[in-house]
């Protein structure tokens, strides 16, 4: 069974089951004194970027898996996943967030820019908690076309925020501001335009909308949010975590082998020099001391590893 969900006005939360179609209106700007319009430029960076990343946290592209790391440039069709306490944010090109808690699938169709500085982006939700919030205060002067399919369910929005989740047998929607259309296959459209409401299908049945009290919509926006002190790593981070050393190359490579196989991005580094360089293992991009300790602490006797030591 699909159902659709339609997303029109501003600010709501992502939606599981769910296909999303953001539009938002260019913004023009005036060029002369003669009030000569021209359009805005186009954003400079990539599609869609890994923002921040609570590991463990994999890519699979091109037939192999790799571990998820701050700055890494997304590609389309890469298949996302999170482990268990895992969360990942991503940034596009727009300045909109996609957040996905802990073992979520997620599937980036495509993403590009388009003529007429139009951003179009297309994803897939698998599995798990997903969020999408267009940034109200990024200063994107262009169009969005985005479609985001969440299990069963198909939404379509336009500049919003809407939390959801897909598990077995159950699907969640709730609306924060704005308005959607749930269009269950084989049901009548069902419209939510008031804050905090929500729509749940269980057993392929819509239930009837509700209203979520805001103590219940904290919890479930917990899912998606990465956690303060469980050692995320974020872009511009300046602090690491040395993992191991190693004496030779191929002890390096079997510990790094083993580390990123799990979903931890770590980089080796030659220290010293000459007969007496050593290697080091390590995990770069933490955003302070206490998020290196808390990740020390967390991965201390796990993972075949020894003393781990915190350095800027």
């Amino acid at each position: 069974m699909t159902s659709t969900v339609r997303f029109s006005r501003f600010m709501g939360f992502p939606g599981v089951a769910a296909s999303l179609v953001i539009g938002a209106a260019a913004v023009l700007s005036l060029g002369s004194e003669i009030a000569a319009s021209a359009p805005a430029p186009a954003p400079r960076g990539p599609n869609v970027v890994v923002e921040a990343v609570q590991m463990p946290a994999w890519v699979e592209r091109d037939g192999a898996s790799q571990p998820l790391y701050p700055g890494m440039e997304l590609r389309n069709n890469d298949r996302l996943k999170t482990g268990n306490g895992s969360r990942l944010l991503l940034r596009t090109r727009d300045g909109s967030a996609v957040k996905l808690g802990a073992n979520a699938t997620f599937r980036l169709g495509a993403a590009e820019q388009r003529p007429g500085n139009v951003f179009a982006a297309s994803m897939q939700v698998l599995e798990g908690a997903f969020r999408f919030t267009t940034d109200s205060l990024a200063k994107y002067r262009g169009k969005r076309d985005i479609t985001i399919q969440v299990a069963n369910v198909t939404a379509g929005v336009r500049g919003t925020d809407l939390w959801g989740k897909s598990a077995p047998n159950r699907e969640i929607v709730c609306l924060i501001e704005g308005r959607i259309e749930v269009a269950p296959q084989n049901e009548a459209p069902i419209v939510m335009d008031q804050p905090l409401q929500f729509y749940v299908r269980e057993n392929g049945r819509s239930q009837p909308v509700g209203q979520v009290a805001p103590e219940q919509l904290r919890q479930w926006a917990t899912e998606t949010e990465i956690e303060p002190g469980r050692g995320a790593l974020r872009r511009g981070g300046r602090w690491k975590l040395t993992l191991a050393m190693a004496d030779t190359q191929a002890a390096a490579l079997e510990i790094y082998d083993r580390v990123r196989e799990a979903g931890y991005p770590a980089e080796i580094r030659p220290v010293g020099g000459g007969e007496k360089t050593a290697y080091a293992l390590r995990l770069a991009n933490l955003h302070s001391r206490a998020e290196a300790e808390a990740l020390a602490a967390g991965l201390k006797g796990t993972l075949g590893l020894g003393e781990l030591k915190v350095s800027r």
